[in-house]
């Protein structure tokens, strides 16, 4: 198997597991280094047994792009990664390549991890999707599964990071806010100008106003008083989102463009969240966009 960053692809065939060598620095030292190799050969698992809430070490380098086994730990103890969602390639007879399963993956591994974590904000700093997929070779021994994954981009996770139970609020709160976030990124127009692709731009608040709309809809339904606040203030930038996508001009879609999108600073929704106990903290790519 390979693996890919949401990662590209790793699922292996066979698992081969080296034993540690036992050092003669003393016989305390031996024993307690045997102690910990069979641990570590007692914990492996081929990938192809990976289930979504394991946490686990890769025996694989990192500059590899296969895998055959890997060590599945306790998540109260330090790990590279944990599995957050898994889902099969039914659709597809031949072996469609590896760039065409990790489009595949990477649209479908988001998904499984927003529910596996609603709250992405609640995430530490540098956890990404990764993804486990099938390989030309593996495909052809019945393989098809792939493997959705949280890793962080350098040092370990500690804990699992899985959310604990969300109440119904919280639920409908997230459920809005992650559709209007994925509509405004999941629709970059081509063009880095608006004036190349002014086209693009108005699809992209077109997708963004749907969302919004949704999403102030379902906070009617929270009679919070923050709620309340960013249920105004979201209402006036659906307006500015939906003169964005029906600019005649580039003119036109800039003045409407740079209230919609003030408007939907993640700063702003600080307040709200406190008051449904959800996390304050603003991840910091996305406080890195709306400061300029």
């Amino acid at each position: 198997m390979s693996f890919g960053a949401t990662s590209r692809s790793l699922r292996g065939i066979s698992a081969v597991v080296a034993l540690l060598a036992v050092g003669a620095t003393g016989c305390s030292d031996a024993i307690d280094s045997a102690k910990d190799g069979a641990k570590k050969v007692a914990r492996q698992r081929s990938v192809f047994s990976l289930s979504p809430g394991d946490c686990y070490n890769p025996n694989s380098k990192a500059t590899e792009t296969e895998a055959f086994a890997i060590e599945v730990v306790p998540c109260k103890e330090p790990h590279e990664g944990q599995v957050v969602g898994e889902f099969t390639i039914d659709d597809e007879k031949a072996f469609p390549g590896d760039d065409a399963v990790a489009v595949i993956a990477d649209e479908r591994c988001p998904v499984e991890a927003q529910k596996f974590t609603p709250d992405n904000w609640a995430l530490p700093q540098g956890v990404d999707v990764f993804y486990y997929h099938p390989t030309k070779e593996s495909w052809a021994t019945g393989d098809r599964a792939v493997s959705c994954a949280y890793t962080k981009d350098s040092g370990k996770l500690s804990g699992s990071l899985k959310s604990a139970p969300l109440n119904a609020d919280q639920l409908a709160y997230l459920k809005g806010s992650n559709a209007v976030y994925d509509a405004l990124w999941m629709n970059q127009p081509e063009g880095d100008e608006i004036e190349d692709d002014l086209p693009g731009y108005k699809t992209q608040a077109k997708a963004v106003a749907a969302a919004l709309d949704a999403h102030v809809e379902a906070l009617r339904d929270i009679e919070q008083p923050e709620t309340g606040k960013l249920r105004a203030q979201l209402e006036k930038a659906v307006g500015q989102w939906k003169k964005a996508a029906s600019a005649g001009d580039t003119d036109t879609f800039y003045l409407a463009y740079d209230a919609a999108f003030t408007g939907i600073d993640p700063n702003k929704t600080v307040a709200a969240r406190k008051e449904l106990n959800l996390a304050t903290t603003v991840p910091a790519d996305e406080a890195d966009v709306w400061a300029g």
